[in-house]
């Protein structure tokens, strides 16, 4: 999630303060063999450029508080919304270009908006990582992704309430075996690519381990509406607690994770897939930024508890609770997406 600072610009009178991607994106599907290329993505990963948005929108709130409260003590604010919107595909072979403005700011609330758009041309890296700042004075192409991100104050609470947690519901699942013996979640999960490739091995997806467990017996039979996914993750390396904003993305850039390719096997499109895309995402923290925070260690899972409630007009919603290792319901992820299988002959005729 590296990134460094560009030069501000004014426009339109407002400044705006910019940032560069500087590493490579994760492509779902890279640790498929080479034999599976069909399923090897060509599209950088979503929950990248989703997370390094509200990374960067941090880092400019940040800027723009110290600035303005020299010398006083500062309030901990936190990441309280991330609302994302996919408008082009990621391309793997250069930078994300960010744009912060600030859209509204008093003393307990602060929004900014953040544009993300792509040079027009791949970087001149040679090794198409570590890609240097000359690309950002490339032409840049159409926005690929804007966010509305939302921060809020640590806060003292007057009330706690909160359904059961996913520890509790589903404990006669989860003690079946430990956490660590699960199968790792895909690297792409689609029946038809499970069953080509039945090898199940962690991959190289960053920042966390994750694993996803076996949920069959529970979904036997019942509406897609009641089915769950369970994924468990935990850090693969410390990540400061200081800055609870980066474990708040981290949580965010793993819940982005196969959501719409599991309702595809769920709705009976896994052996007849067409295509999956993100259109929009939100990323609602319910606590204070310091509850957000991971601890490193072995023992250390979260939980991603996964529904899907509604499939229609092409798009299917994944919503999930994540569930801290003590049982604290931390954030919810809602995820709205087109996920299709191929059409058939004269099927896109008549009433729509």
């Amino acid at each position: 999630m590296s990134f460094a600072a560009l030069p501000d610009i004014i426009r339109d009178g407002s400044p705006v303060k910019r940032y560069m991607s500087r590493r490579a994106v994760w492509v779902p599907g890279v640790d498929l063999p080479v034999q599976m290329s069909p399923w090897r993505g060509k599209a950088a990963y979503g929950g990248h450029v989703y997370s390094q948005a509200g990374l960067v929108a941090s880092r400019a709130f940040s800027e723009s508080r110290a600035s303005v409260q020299a010398g006083q003590p500062l309030r901990q604010f936190g990441i309280h919304t991330i609302h994302g919107y996919f408008s082009e595909a990621g391309l793997v072979d250069r930078a994300f270009i960010y744009e912060v403005t600030t859209i509204a700011a008093n003393h307990s609330f602060h929004n900014v908006l953040v544009k993300v758009r792509q040079p027009k041309t791949p970087s001149t890296s040679r090794n198409g990582d570590h890609y240097p700042l000359e690309d950002a004075k490339e032409s840049l192409g159409p926005v690929c992704f804007s966010a509305v991100v939302s921060f809020r104050p640590a806060t003292r609470s007057q009330l706690d309430i909160q359904e059961p947690s996913a520890q509790t519901r589903y404990a006669n699942i989860l003690s079946l075996r430990p956490s660590s013996a699960w199968d790792p979640a895909p690297s792409v999960d689609i029946a038809a690519v499970l069953e080509a490739f039945p090898s199940r091995e962690a991959g190289s997806f960053p920042i966390v381990d994750m694993k996803k467990v076996d949920m069959t017996a529970f979904n036997e039979g019942k509406p897609l509406y009641d089915r769950r996914e369970l994924l468990l993750y935990r850090l693969i390396a410390p990540l400061p607690a200081s800055d609870p904003d980066a474990h708040i993305v981290a949580h965010a850039y793993e819940a982005d994770r196969n959501g719409l390719l599991m309702i595809g096997n769920h709705i009976g499109f896994g052996h007849n897939f067409g295509r999956a895309a993100s259109l929009s995402y939100s990323f609602v923290v319910h606590v204070n930024p310091s509850d957000a925070v991971m601890k490193f260690g072995e023992d250390e899972w979260w939980i991603q508890e996964c529904s899907f409630p509604r499939v229609e007009a092409g798009r299917g919603i994944i919503m999930s609770k994540i569930w801290s290792p003590s049982g604290v319901h931390v954030a919810t992820e809602y995820q709205d997406g087109i996920i299709q299988r191929p059409w058939g002959p004269d099927e896109r005729q008549g009433k729509l």
